[in-house]
């Protein structure tokens, strides 16, 4: 006999994000930043076995719990591929000299009085360009950080930099995944779309480049030119310095702009490093593979083990060997562990209405255009928290809040910038999110290091909720209806 479901009450929908919120601070208290080395992927577990108590409780079957959880996965497959693939890409690009030659080039061009600037421009016009903040991210991003690391600058503050370029272009770019996800959603063209997206990306990209110049002019000293020679002395050294070297990040560029697969673009672009390496560096692939002499084996296995394993060099330069010994498929476990957690525990709680049972009296609370643009941030941020997906938090509140806009008389180009802000943009600062754990293992900087400098992350949904107190760019749906129904006559 089947049993009766009952609708959550408001205690079923609060005790799972009050026991989220007390592991994850218990764990970042016993464990400091090692808590993302496994503490905090068994909180968000516990917390997926108390959600599964409450669903049960409430009359489903056990079966439905794991169909929800089966669901949570399958929606993150295309994620944990590239993130299989982006670990690959770093160990064979360290291995091939790509990375190597791009900080190489790095080194020489960017002066450290604006390198903070400069790397949030570049990653902003990278991305820009090719739609994806992650690709950006785990290629010029991975050299800008490795350049910091050798000049004496802030790797932290150059994470947040790459991050604040990478979602100004993510967001803004007409190639974006996630900007055509949320123009379809809401039902809005996407180059309407984009339109109303520049009104709180572009002031915020501005206010971020302000804060980076002054960060750059009056951070710390960077180190001695003596020892940044002695760092090019060392690549050059180990590796061919040639530009050849940066063929493999053109090509994945290429890839990226025919909006080729990411994972598959991530795997052609390794791949052609590693055949392109065993030409360029035949020494550094013997020497890390103990080669017996058989060049074609040696490589073979080179770029083999680079991609499981990742890349690994004692040159007796700490610096040095800080830069190139990462990578590896096997680099993301932590990661993919984290994902799977926090994405599981995200698609339980709206399975089983215990989101909506926290939405609704929000909604119903937000009595004026201000309160309810707050509330739609409140929305997406805290479902980048507790479902640790930017989808879940972009899907969700396009299609809760749609409904409460028209009513409001609120054109749809309102919720789809709204959307984006909260969405999209806050989900890397969340350590626990797939995009926040993402850039934390591709950067090789903890999220909680970079999260104040992303300034970009924070400005843009600042400024958004702000445009709704204020009524600046708020557009209505009268408004634009009677603009379609009496163009203007020519004279």
């Amino acid at each position: 006999m089947a049993r009766t479901q009952r609708e959550p009450s408001l205690w079923d929908a609060v005790i799972p994000l009050v026991a989220l919120a007390g592991l994850i601070a218990a764990s970042l208290i016993a464990f400091g930043l090692d808590a993302l080395d496994g503490p905090i992927q068994v909180a968000l577990l516990l917390c997926c076995a108390l959600v599964a108590l409450i669903a049960m409780k409430n009359g489903y079957e056990f079966a439905a719990v794991q169909e929800s959880s089966r669901g949570a996965v399958a929606s993150v497959t295309s994620a944990i591929f590239i993130l299989f693939a982006v670990g690959a890409l770093i160990g064979v690009w360290n291995l091939s000299g790509t990375i190597p030659v791009l900080v190489y080039y790095g080194i020489q061009a960017l002066s450290a009085g604006w390198f903070y600037l400069a790397a949030a421009v570049i990653c902003g016009v990278v991305a820009l360009s090719i739609g994806s903040s992650w690709t950006t991210a785990a290629t010029i991003g991975v050299g800008l950080v490795g350049v910091a690391g050798l000049i004496g600058v802030s790797p932290e503050i150059t994470a947040g930099a790459v991050i604040s370029g990478a979602y100004l272009g993510d967001k803004v770019s007409p190639l974006s995944e996630t900007t055509i996800l949320t123009s379809q959603i809401v039902g809005v063209d996407v180059h309407q779309h984009i339109k109303r997206q520049v009104w709180t990306s572009v002031p915020a990209f501005l206010i971020a480049c302000v804060v980076f110049f002054i960060l750059g002019l009056t951070g710390p000293d960077t180190v001695s030119d003596a020892e940044t020679s002695s760092d090019l002395d060392k690549l050059n050294q180990i590796f061919w310095i040639t530009p050849l070297a940066l063929l493999p990040l053109l090509l994945l560029g290429y890839l990226s702009f025919r909006k080729v697969p990411a994972s598959l673009a991530l795997l052609t672009a390794t791949l052609f490093a590693g055949v392109l390496g065993a030409f360029l560096q035949p020494d550094v692939y013997a020497a890390f593979v103990s080669g017996d002499g058989n060049a074609i084996i040696e490589s073979i296995k080179a770029v083999w083990s680079a991609m499981a394993n990742g890349f690994s060099i004692d040159s007796g330069i700490a610096d040095v060997d800080r830069l190139l010994s990462r990578g590896g498929m096997d680099s993301m476990l932590l990661t993919i562990w984290l994902i799977l957690g926090a994405v599981t525990f995200g698609a339980m709680l709206d399975e089983f209405g215990l989101i909506k049972r926290l939405v609704v009296p929000m909604v119903e609370a937000a009595s004026s255009t201000g309160r309810l643009f707050l509330t739609v941030f409140a929305c997406g941020f805290g479902l980048n928290i507790v479902a640790g997906d930017q989808y879940i938090a972009l899907v969700l509140p396009s299609r809760i809040f749609k409904a409460e806009f028209e009513k409001r008389d609120l054109a749809p180009t309102n919720l789809s910038r709204l959307a984006a802000d909260s969405g999209t943009v806050t989900s890397p600062l969340v350590p626990w999110n797939s995009c926040g754990a993402f850039m934390s293992a591709t950067l090789g900087v903890s999220t909680l290091l970079y999260l104040p400098y992303a300034i970009f992350c924070y400005a843009s949904p600042a400024l958004s909720v702000l445009y709704g107190f204020t009524g600046f760019k708020i557009e209505k749906i009268s408004q634009n209806s009677a603009v379609n129904q009496n163009p203007p006559v020519k004279e």
